[in-house]
């Protein structure tokens, strides 16, 4: 195939993938189901658009995207959100998994014709719930917190142990006088590793980030993919567990405050969705229908006995000391959504040529399928008739994204203080912003502060500014203006000397022909020399005129006279204003004519 034609094709579907994504959103229709679909569609045993599928490439491929899903789990959650859940996650990621996959692999033995060691390989691999369903699960939702959050630390956390099994049960098979003790020492020293490796490459990372600071953002989601990689890397060469490695550093930079963390947090947020639509596209395309007329009763049997006995009692005695309602236990009882891990886990008994490899590959398929339309579909459903879900969502978004920002006409802009920037050592109001444009917050440091007029620029600084969006040019230049200069208020442009009397001090109705308040080009026949200050709550500015005369612009009126006159008038207005925004703004003006 042409690299053309490969980039064309994949294009095309992951096109199809999201569209159809958003119309199963719609009927909700779990997601995946839909990709797997077409993956099975498009494949070898569909369409024929594409030829090739391996359980090598699909395991490559399955073990990166999941690695970058859990990475994002780890970063979207933070140990803030996890803390106080995380006895019960982590006891229903241990001692829930393994309970749930002895139950459904001794069951599958007694009910079905495999061996015992075959029967428990399969319930290791349907044991884990997946984080890539769980998580796109709960994205919008309005269940509980407490239940989301712990439904999402179990996902993130079980992985590394039904993995650990699936791995302990192959060789079990494979390798002569292997035992339970060989399988236990396996468990805790992939886990032991794997904790110490994600813990700390996590706490480098933050430290890194820190220690940058300055950067362009650009720079940070390439560090963080650069984390998980290691993350994962160090671990797996350790002889440690790579997926809990990466999920714990995901977690430690989520937990951080470190720079650009919205822009980190919305690439991963992006790569984790391609990721999930690549995934279940390649493990579509390893799927045989013909294959299920022969296994769909054994099939059926193993879904049910996991949906309505394994996972029930896993839940049951893993939460037995937790402080969860009645209700909320069996919530959590149906939310054991299967989904990328276990059919990614499917692929390693091929690899290791297993006897019955490809009929345990199929099961798990037809399990991954069932559970997601009938607990994914249900979910929401059961969870209203159990009175589980609120007015908030469970995963708060950021209370406005740059793209909510952009759609309001809005633009935000970053401008990073450099040493020798003519604005170092300057005050935020000698910026000279336009009225509908303003420092919204310095990020200083690991601090972000919320600036006043008063606030003095440091090197170092990161300004971000909020303004219009027609203002976009008019900003860009000031940027140049703060880099060389001059910036500020310099007396001497325009305390030209009076010639004669005392200025006419004069109120006057504002014109409209005079045009806006806040950005005033003339004053009666005057020129404005320049604009000293602009009042950002309501039309108002502070300006000097081309004759040496001050003037300010306010509430339907125009003052104009000497500074000493503006300040007199400026103090009464202060005494007569009826608003403390009002008030603020008189003040500023007779501080700045002090």
């Amino acid at each position: 195939m042409e690299h053309a034609d490969t980039i064309l094709i994949s294009g095309v579907l992951l096109a199809l993938a999201i569209g159809v994504s958003l119309m199963a959103t719609r009927m909700r229709m779990p997601g995946l189901v839909v990709f797997l679909g077409l993956g099975i569609l498009v494949g070898p045993h569909g369409l024929g658009v594409i030829k090739f599928a391996t359980p090598e490439f699909a395991q490559t491929a399955g073990v990166i995207a999941l690695a970058l899903i859990l990475f994002e789990g780890g970063l979207a959650s933070g140990w803030k959100e996890v803390r106080p859940v995380w006895r019960t996650s982590l006891s229903l990621a241990t001692v829930g998994t393994l309970i749930t996959a002895l139950i459904a692999g001794f069951g599958a033995a007694w009910l079905l014709n495999f061996s015992t060691l075959q029967a428990l390989l399969i319930g290791s691999i349907i044991a884990s719930t997946d984080g890539a369903a769980v998580f796109a699960l709960l994205r919008g939702s309005t269940l509980r917190k407490r239940l989301a959050r712990t439904l999402e630390a179990e996902a993130g956390l079980n992985d590394p142990v039904a993995i650990l099994l699936v791995i302990g049960f192959i060789d079990w098979i494979n390798t002569p006088h292997y035992d339970v003790v060989s399988m236990a020492g396996l468990l805790a020293e992939e886990l032991a590793l794997g904790a110490i490796v994600g813990l700390a490459v996590g706490a480098s990372a933050v430290y890194a980030l820190r220690a940058v600071g300055s950067a362009t953002s650009g720079f940070y989601p390439v560090a963080t993919i650069a984390t998980a990689a290691l993350a994962f890397g160090l671990a797996d060469l350790l002889h440690g567990s790579g997926f809990l490695a990466v999920y714990l550093a995901g977690l430690a930079i989520g937990s951080a405050q470190i720079p650009a963390k919205r822009a980190i947090a919305d690439f991963h947020d992006g790569v984790a969705w391609v990721s999930q639509i690549a995934v279940f596209l390649i493990l579509g395309l390893l799927f045989v229908p013909s294959s299920m007329a022969n296994l769909w009763d054994e099939s059926l049997v193993v879904t049910l006995l996991l949906m309505f006995v394994a996972r029930p009692v896993a839940v049951f005695v893993a939460t037995a000391f937790s402080r969860f309602e009645f209700r909320e236990v069996a919530l959590l009882q149906w939310a054991g959504m299967r989904g990328a891990v276990p059919i990614v886990l499917a692929t390693f008994p091929p690899i290791a040529h297993v006897a019955g490899a490809d009929q345990i590959l199929n099961i798990v398929f037809f399990v991954v399928l069932a559970s997601a339309v009938f607990q994914g579909a249900t979910f929401e459903w059961l969870a209203r008739r159990l009175h589980l879900m609120t007015t908030v969502r469970a995963i708060e978004p950021p209370l406005m994204q740059i793209g909510n920002i952009r759609r309001l006409g809005a633009e935000v802009f970053e401008f990073p203080v450099r040493e020798g920037d003519a604005v170092v050592g300057r005050v935020v109001r000698d910026l000279q912003l336009p009225r509908e444009a303003l420092v919204s917050v310095i990020a200083r440091g690991d601090e972000a502060l919320l600036p006043r007029g008063s606030t003095l620029i440091e090197a170092g600084d990161r300004l971000h500014i909020l303004l219009r969006g027609h203002l976009k040019r008019r900003v860009e230049e000031l940027f140049e203006l703060w880099r060389e200069g001059p910036v500020g208020e310099e007396p001497a442009e325009y305390a030209r000397p009076m010639a004669g009397h005392l200025p006419i001090f004069s109120v006057k109705p504002w014109e409209p022909a005079l045009g806006d308040q806040g950005e005033p080009t003339h004053i009666g026949k005057i020129a404005v020399r320049r604009i000293l200050r602009t009042r950002h709550d309501a039309p108002g500015s502070l300006v000097v005129l081309d004759d040496g005369r001050f003037a300010v612009a306010s509430e339907g009126v125009v003052a104009t006279g000497s500074h000493r006159q503006l300040r007199a008038y400026a103090t009464r207005r202060i005494e007569s204003s009826e608003t403390l925004s009002g008030r603020a703004w008189w003040q500023e003006v007779a501080g700045a004519m002090a």
